[in-house]
């Protein structure tokens, strides 16, 4: 039976049902999209007395400041800081990099000195500028007042978890079945483990700790300086790899081994057999060395001013299988610091996340780190092949585990050596030429050789560059003037 309502009324009625469902479907469509994106799980469960919901309160002004600062671009040549030195404006001015000066760090500094001598890991700045946002931390005055943190812990959980993950992802160390002790830097850890690998003080035996030159002078430098009655400085390996000839035995011998080695890069292996090795792998990193296995030593040190960068926040660890050589040396940092900041171990947390999060991707740090350290050592060797003055250290291209593929060497240093044999002091050769070096008397070294940093800021290598291209320019005008 046809209705009683001819065709066009009931389109009639159908026209604004439609319209009305299609303007609602439009409204909802706009309400997601244009609405902000979800807060994560720590702002939705934010208390009463923080602003709940996901909106900030007591944190803006602390992330005004921050943001502020940041946009202060010192003609790209310094930084502003939150504690820097206030000006009468009220506000911290600009912080200058080396050779620049003026209150916008725009002047240069007229015949400036290059300080080429300090391991200042600043290469890594622009990647964290990169990811301001991931990286930044916002700390409550509150936070972890207490001396203990998770569960009456002094180191952070989820930190460590991070640590294991990352050298899981690196494939750099074997870390699941060790101990990890958090210190206030690789340097709180290097006495720190020589404490608890040396013989107890009621064994009345002294420990020999040696090491490879060129080695790394901190390690003679603070032995030296808590002159302990339970181990003593030794010097260099060479006199104790012999087994035969001395009577020394596997408690006698702690070896500290950098491996890659500052100041040549170089990997090595601990010499001396039967001895109570520390692998010091500050600079066992992809964008530093390849990576031809993980390393599975009994005590590891590594620290994160090399890893990312972050020198100035003092935050190192080891990798201990021994359960008792693990307590000493967290018994050894509770007497000296009560742990690790926990202010510190919070900002770790934030970089081992941002660095977990990009591996293997665009912003991969140690691809970004390994391009720049590439391009600096490509730019030296350049002009330094051009004199028969100085030379550099040779480091072929080798497979990298990490990468895997063939990788071109990016050492975090240069070790140079001086050929002349007039040039007795290299360090002064290249002072004289306006650059300062650290000399390889340091290392125990010969002084023909000096050390120079290659992980400053683009700033100290493109005048380090300028300096060393006058030096060889010299040099050679010099040799044709000889030859007429």
């Amino acid at each position: 039976m046809e209705s009683a309502f001819p065709t066009a009324a009931r389109l009639g009625l159908h026209v604004p049902l439609y319209s009305s469902l299609l303007l609602n479907a439009l409204f909802l469509v706009h309400h997601f999209l244009s609405a902000p994106p979800a807060p994560s799980p720590l702002l939705s469960k934010a208390n009463n007395g923080g602003g709940g919901g996901g909106a900030l309160s007591w944190a803006l002004r602390a992330a005004r400041e921050a943001e502020s600062v940041a946009k202060a671009g010192c003609s790209g040549h310094g930084r502003v800081f939150l504690d820097g030195i206030v000006g009468e404006d009220g506000r911290p001015g600009c912080e200058c990099n080396t050779c620049f000066e003026g209150p916008d760090c725009s002047a240069r500094t007229p015949d400036c000195t290059v300080d080429a001598d300090r391991g200042d890991p600043m290469f890594l700045e622009p990647y964290w500028m990169r990811h301001a946002e991931a990286s930044a931390v916002v700390v409550s005055g509150w936070h972890r007042m207490s001396y203990r943190a998770t569960d009456g812990l002094f180191q952070s959980v989820e930190l460590e978890r991070c640590i294991r993950r990352l050298h899981r992802a690196v494939g750099n160390a074997v870390a699941d079945d060790k101990q990890i002790v958090f210190a206030t830097g690789s340097m709180q850890l290097i006495n720190a483990l020589v404490y608890a690998l040396s013989p107890d003080s009621n064994s009345g035996s002294t420990a020999n700790v040696v090491a490879t030159t060129p080695y790394y002078p901190a390690y003679r430098t603070q032995i030296v300086l808590f002159d302990s009655r339970e181990y003593k400085w030794a010097g260099n390996t060479s006199m104790w790899a012999k087994a035969s000839g001395n009577s020394t035995t596997k408690e006698d011998v702690i070896e500290f081994v950098t491996s890659p080695n500052n100041p040549d890069a170089l990997l090595h292996q601990p010499v001396v057999v039967g001895s109570s090795a520390i692998l010091d792998h500050a600079y066992f990193w992809p964008h530093f060395t390849h990576i031809p296995a993980p390393s599975d030593a009994d005590v590891m040190l590594f620290t994160t001013s090399k890893l990312s960068g972050h020198a100035s926040s003092r935050f190192g660890w080891a990798l201990i299988r021994d359960e008792k050589v693990a307590k000493r040396v967290n018994d050894y940092i509770m007497q000296n610091t009560m742990g690790v900041s926990r202010d510190t171990q919070l900002r770790m947390l934030a970089i081992f996340k941002t660095i977990l999060a990009n591996l293997h991707g665009k912003e991969d740090i140690f691809a970004f780190g390994h391009d720049v350290m590439r391009a600096k050592w490509r730019k030296l060797s350049a002009v330094v092949s051009r004199s028969r003055r100085i030379s550099l250290q040779n480091i072929p291209p080798q497979y990298c585990t990490y990468f895997d593929k063939i990788r071109d060497p990016s050492p975090a240093y240069a070790w140079v050596k001086c050929e002349r044999e007039e040039d007795s002091d290299c360090s002064d050769v290249l002072l004289k030429a306006k650059i300062i070096t650290r000399s390889g008397v340091w290392n125990d070294a010969s002084s023909r050789y000096t050390r120079i940093s290659l992980i400053k800021s683009q700033d100290d290598f493109d005048l380090l560059l300028e300096r060393i291209t006058e030096f060889v320019d010299a040099e050679l005008t010099a040799a044709g003037s000889n030859s007429m």
